[in-house]
C-alpha cells in the first residue's frame, strides 16, 4: 500500500523569487539541520517535480512541488 504524504505549504516572502532546496527542507523542518538536508539531496533522496535533485543549492520556485520520504512540500508564492 502506498504511503500517504504529509503536505507542506511553503509560501515564499513578498520580496522572494526562490528559496535554495537546502534551506528549503530545513525551514520546514522535514530535516533536522543544514548539513541533514545537504546529505539527503547528495544522495538522491528529493524529488523536484518528480525528478531526482541532487543540486544542495538548485533556486526552487513558487509552483513546484519538492518530495522527501512521506513529504510533500507546496511552494507558493505571494499573489
Amino acid at each position: 500500500m502506498a504511503q500517504k504524504l504529509n503536505r507542506i505549504r511553503f509560501a515564499l516572502r513578498d520580496d522572494e523569487t526562490f528559496i535554495l532546496l537546502i534551506a528549503l527542507l530545513k525551514a520546514t523542518n522535514v530535516v533536522d539541520t543544514g548539513s541533514e538536508a545537504q546529505e539527503v539531496v547528495t544522495a538522491g533522496m528529493v524529488l523536484r517535480n518528480g525528478e531526482v535533485e541532487t543540486r544542495k543549492r538548485a533556486k526552487i520556485t513558487a509552483g513546484e512541488v519538492i518530495v522527501f520520504e512521506n513529504y510533500e512540500i507546496l511552494v507558493e508564492g505571494w499573489d
